[in-house]
């Protein structure tokens, strides 16, 4: 089973847009159903991308498979499920960072290797793909979608082995960038984690059975146990033996994406020890301290704003209140492919409450500024509905470098914070005031929140790359630009 093939179109790199979400169980009844368990936890991982979906099913005999653009409840209905019956399966909510988007490159991709069928699932992206893909495709690979992940799969098929463990390893260290994968075949899901851990993956338990999510809240969705995060460098094999943990690599050092903490991860899960709730509310309070203002209330942007808001109100002293009303039926704007779309995808998607607003000076908290258009129209809301005085607070430093390891960031001439100060950002959107989080203080909101006080910028646990251009992996100049996104497949 597979989603119709709608046609290929270039996706135009024109903001900051979430990453991917994957998902495996494995249980040990043969008889049981994993597709509806695989379908909550895809639900609550949807954050990660919202462009398309897919779930992969086995029963031990044959690997089913269906994916198509769209959310997970368009993608999926009760005839569709029913139709993905089997004891052990993965899934995959996408937004497009390397390969265009049509429903080709939605994953899981399924191939067959020397093994059987095996469906993958990938979150991140590979810097050195180009490379790779042109490597394979001299030795008679032909590729069928423009995604890294194939090469990975191509990687798969071609080492030596029998044993599914070994055969992944030699395909893994072939390869540079982030990532965090998930494998289905016919008798076990393998999970996978980049060396530098720059993509989070971790391990549940259900029963007799096991489970990998991206997040920990996917955990939460179907009744699993957290168990642990996966280590960077290493894999995990879930089959009738058990759980089966084996090394892929060493590990060079710790570089976990800090932007999960502050704008990718749901409020509610735990990565690496770090609850995301509490590094926000951290963040917000820290922000307070390094710029305090006087005011009557505090305001998020909602959701991704909200719990650093609450944190700045703790600190500051001054009441936090609600001044702006989401609609929760339209997705987040980032990921819409058009400017002029996510511009009117703002004014559908939020609106002042006059109520509280009119007549107040306001802090306005939001996690982060890309290119600034967004953050204007709030204002000139916020202005028109009577709001006095509009000082913005934003619970990360200026994005200033592109992101190569999994969240689609526009170029640097495009990035608001790379190319003015922050007094000609202030300007630009219309704000009394403008303060940023230091990087420091982002370090502090993330390591206080697992317990730990004595990480600095230049030396933390944590990739600050978008915000100070220092990337834990080199990048090749082919890994900074996405190469396979026309209609001919490479450039």
């Amino acid at each position: 089973m597979g989603g119709h093939y709608t046609g290929l179109h270039e996706w135009q790199i024109t903001g900051l847009r979430e990453e991917c979400g994957v998902f495996g169980v494995y249980l040990s009844d043969c008889e049981a159903d994993v597709s509806p368990m695989i379908y909550y936890g895809l639900y609550a991982l949807q954050h990660r991308g919202q462009e398309s979906a897919g779930i992969a099913v086995t029963d031990g005999l044959r690997l089913r498979y269906f994916k198509d653009m769209g959310l997970v409840s368009e993608v999926f209905d009760p005839k569709i499920l029913n139709q993905l019956k089997g004891y052990s399966g993965i899934g995959h909510v996408r937004y497009s960072t390397t390969g265009s988007s049509y429903v080709a490159n939605a994953q899981p991709l399924v191939v067959r290797y020397k093994g059987g069928d095996m469906a993958l699932a990938h979150n991140g992206n590979l810097v050195n793909a180009v490379s790779l893909r042109g490597e394979l495709e001299a030795q008679g690979a032909v590729f069928q979608t423009t995604s890294d992940t194939e090469v990975i799969a191509n990687l798969i098929s071609r080492a030596e082995g029998d044993d599914i463990k070994d055969v992944i390893s030699q395909a893994m260290r072939q390869i540079n960038g982030s990532y965090a994968v998930v494998i289905l075949t016919n008798d076990a899901i393998i999970g996978v984690r980049d060396p530098y851990g720059i993509r989070p993956l971790c391990l549940g338990k259900l029963g007799d059975g096991y489970v990998l999510a991206s997040e920990s809240c996917a955990l939460d969705a179907i009744g699993a146990e957290f168990v642990r995060d996966i280590k960077p460098g290493e894999g995990i094999a879930v089959s009738k033996n058990g759980v089966e943990s084996f090394k892929i690599m060493d590990s060079p050092k710790m570089a976990l994406c800090s932007f999960e903490f502050v704008y990718l991860a749901r409020t509610d899960s735990v990565i690496d020890g770090a609850g995301v709730y509490r590094a926000r509310i951290n963040a917000g309070r820290m922000l307070a301290m390094e710029h305090p203002v006087q005011a009557d209330m505090v305001i998020g942007v909602p959701d991704s704003g909200t719990t650093a808001a609450i944190g700045y109100a703790q600190q500051s002293g001054i009441p936090f209140g609600e001044g702006l009303i989401k609609n929760r039926y339209v997705g987040r704007t980032f990921i819409q492919p058009e400017q002029k779309m996510r511009e009117e995808g703002v004014k559908v998607k939020l609106n002042a409450l006059r109520e509280t607003v009119k007549g107040k000076r306001i802090v306005m908290v939001d996690d982060s500024i890309v290119r600034g258009t967004t953050s204007s129209q709030i204002v000139e809301m916020l202005r028109e509905a009577g709001a006095v005085e509009v000082h913005m607070r934003v619970s990360s430093p200026p994005v200033q470098y592109p992101c190569y390891f999994g969240i689609d960031t526009p170029s640097r001439d495009n990035l608001i914070g790379a190319m003015h100060t922050v007094k000609e950002i202030g300007d630009m959107i219309g704000v009394d005031s403008l303060g940023y989080l230091s990087v420091d203080g982002l370090v502090r909101s993330v390591a206080e929140a697992v317990g730990r006080y004595e990480f600095s910028a230049s030396d933390c646990p944590y990739c600050l790359a978008c915000f100070d251009g220092h990337y834990p992996v080199d990048v090749p100049e082919q890994g900074q630009k996405y190469l396979f996104e026309n209609a001919g497949g490479r450039k």
